[in-house]
């Protein structure tokens, strides 16, 4: 996950943007921490994706197929 120091420069920003405003240098910041949080979010998603299996209610594995393959791909 993101580091906690700037996770608090985000919401820094985004409470200053809601108050005083922000300059030019500190929107391009606030864009690109923005962005590094979105990926580290999806990096985190899509590991938590691969150690999911889909059981029905009669124990029958019915995880589909493009996660299998996924799973494989990433494990093998």
């Amino acid at each position: 996950m993101l580091a906690k120091h700037k996770l608090a420069r985000i919401n820094e920003l985004a409470k200053k943007a809601k108050t005083a405003g922000l300059s030019a240098e500190e929107t391009l910041e606030q864009a690109k921490l923005r962005r590094e949080y979105i990926q580290a979010f999806r990096k985190a998603m899509t590991d938590m994706l691969h150690t999911v299996t889909v059981i029905d209610p009669n124990g029958n594995d019915v995880t589909p197929k493009k996660l299998k393959e996924s799973q494989r791909r990433r494990f093998h």
